[in-house]
């Protein structure tokens, strides 16, 4: 059993965060040169804000259950192994 984690490259890493930045800056400046009320564009942007942080929260909550099943899947694995691995001895001592 060999628990190796795939790593992203740094160039896809940057992307994404590149991605994100302009996605961001561009939804603030719609946001902003639209021909509305402050107060509309205060929540509009509350409501943008919030999106991202509940999209942010939300991806790390499926990542952090993927992880910890995971895991579980792993120890599961070990004692299915050591189970079959006595068995196999007592069939050899017989």
């Amino acid at each position: 059993m060999n628990p190796t984690t795939p790593s992203h490259s740094h160039a896809w890493v940057t992307f994404t965060y590149v991605s994100f930045a302009a996605s961001a800056f561009m939804v603030g400046m719609g946001i902003f040169f639209l021909p509305l009320d402050l107060s509309v564009k205060g929540y509009l942007a509350m409501g943008f804000l919030m999106l991202t942080q509940s999209c942010i929260t939300m991806t790390k909550t499926m990542r952090d259950n993927h992880e910890s099943g995971r895991l579980v899947n792993r120890i599961e694995d070990a004692k299915a192994e050591r189970l079959l691995m006595e068995v196999e001895r007592g069939s050899r001592a017989a």
